[in-house]
């Protein structure tokens, strides 16, 4: 008897909750999910298993039977839906509309940025954009430049010992250089981690990136009871309090400098700037500036070090394009040996759109998401309700070729160079809209300064056991926060003296 009234239990359950969602099962009926396979319980989830280049190949695919599609797809998780979108008139309705980012992955960030604007609920993240803003206009930009210059030449000179000597990854140098030019900009503290990698702190931000990605890919550890029961959790603990202490003292630092009126740089760096933009004693928390300062470090860091280092990798597999970057460096610079100035970001036009390029077909940030808690009405006429969450490939928005043509997987720098773009929001590597990344402006100076002074040393080339025949296949790429390439950013350097 028990038995029968439990199996009666459970189907009405099952029946109450498949008409509860009688919306949602619509919206999946309207929008085919294409050739993937969907099991009872799990939808599609079953397809998560593998490794993190099995993970980043899943997400490609779901990008490619979307553009095949007209620009949508779906994916079920479990219970919950997804909606893959690769339209850029479809992602400008969506992330105009729908401003909450997507809680499953948002929620494992924030275990260390707190409520960083980058990861905030929107009632959190509007204030403090209103003060963020003003602290990344391009007079504010300029004056980093300086950081960028010296920072980077000090990379080319520490790339000299393995110039020349065979394979090597630039992963290590580019990530040093990011760190130190965003440590530098936003906190006013020299971390010389290119010349001593093994500095604490940046030990304890790699492990800690290193293990929010492995829990990000491993559902099993999603549930906090089972993840602060595991040996790892301690590890994760113990290096973001490295992390929280570092940070922190800074932040007492600094405030003690502005009381006093004692600026010993002479330049206002992004956490002074905060504190003054916020009100002062009266503004921003140290818990604040605590989550700010680290979503810099965190965002600043790896969007520049990893889009730098695949301008890199393609630069040395497409050696004609290397060419006209350098023929126009020394349009800029002549045969003179001088720092690159904010006055010569603007003459780099074909390096600009190199970058671009790179970061169209590579973006480091290959997916966001989004929660949908109002029906939004897409330009198909598919109308998304309350419970569904959206997923903008910008992988695949950035490989569509109802915008960028029949070549649109092919690596050409000149069509940034060709005109305007056909829709504001087929190229969206720091995403779009109002939860754009700040960082943007910061980002692009970064880099371009960085392969500006790489390129006026060096010559790059691909690894030599690289058959020719494949130096224009596509990359294999991973998960892991972002997306990076699975051979670690492997090329040659030769000296250009």
């Amino acid at each position: 008897m028990f038995w029968q009234l439990l199996f009666i239990a459970v189907a009405f359950w099952i029946v109450y909750l498949r008409w509860q969602r009688r919306r949602i099962r619509k919206i999946y009926t309207e929008i085919s999910p294409g050739n993937i396979q969907e099991f009872p319980v799990v939808g599609h989830a079953h397809l998560l298993r593998g490794n993190h280049e099995d993970l980043m190949n899943l997400l490609l695919k779901l990008a490619r039977i979307a553009n095949d599609q007209g620009g949508l797809s779906s994916f079920w998780m479990g219970s919950k839906l997804f909606i893959i979108m690769t339209d850029p008139e479809t992602v400008d309705v969506v992330l105009k509309s729908c401003m909450d980012k997507d809680d499953t992955t948002m929620r494992y960030c924030r275990t260390v940025t707190g409520n960083g604007s980058i990861f905030a609920a929107v009632p959190i993240w509007r204030p403090r954009r209103k003060i963020l803003a003003p602290t990344f206009s391009m007079k504010n930009l300029n004056q980093f430049v300086e950081i960028f210059a010296q920072q980077s030449n000090l990379m080319t000179e520490l790339l000299r010992p393995v110039a020349g000597k065979g394979d090597f990854s630039i992963w290590k140098y580019m990530n040093t250089y990011s760190f130190d030019s965003v440590c530098e900009s936003a906190l006013g503290v020299q971390m010389n981690s290119q010349q001593n990698s093994d500095h604490r702190f940046m030990k304890a931000f790699e492990k800690v990136s290193h293990l929010i990605a492995r829990r990000i890919v491993s559902i099993w550890m999603h549930p906090d009871v089972i993840y602060k029961s595991l040996p790892i959790y301690k590890v994760f603990k113990e290096n973001r309090r490295v992390l929280y202490n570092f940070v922190d003292k800074l932040i007492q630092i600094k405030r003690e400098e502005l009381k006093n009126n004692n600026n010993r740089f002479g330049k206002r760096t992004f956490l002074e700037m905060m504190i003054m933009g916020s009100g002062g004693e009266r503004g921003y928390t140290n818990l604040e500036l605590r989550e700010e300062v680290l979503v810099i470090i965190l965002a600043g860091t790896d969007t520049s070090a990893v889009g730098a280092s695949y301008v890199c990798v393609l630069l040395s597999r497409f050696p004609k394009v290397q060419e006209k970057v350098y023929e126009e460096l020394r349009d800029v610079f002549g045969d003179s040996d001088r720092p690159l100035t904010v006055q010569d970001l603007p003459n780099l036009k074909y390096l600009d759109a190199v970058i671009r390029e790179t970061l169209r077909m590579y973006p480091p940030v290959p997916v966001t998401v989004r929660e949908v808690h109002n029906d939004v009405v897409l330009p198909s006429g598919v109308t998304l309700v309350d419970g569904v969450s959206v997923i903008n490939n910008i992988w695949g928005i950035h490989r569509n070729p109802k915008y960028w043509g029949a070549d649109a997987d092919v690596f050409r720098p000149e069509r940034f160079l060709e005109g305007p773009l056909k829709h504001p929001a087929q190229f969206i590597p720091f995403s779009y809209a109002s939860r754009n990344c700040l960082g943007y402006n910061y980002a692009m100076m970064s880099m371009k300064t960085v392969i500006a002074n790489l390129v006026r040393a060096y010559k790059v080339l691909p690894p030599k056991d690289l058959d020719p025949a494949r130096l224009k296949e596509p990359l294999r790429v991973k998960f892991d926060i972002m997306m990076k390439p699975v051979d670690n950013y492997v090329l040659r350097l030769e000296s250009r003296k």
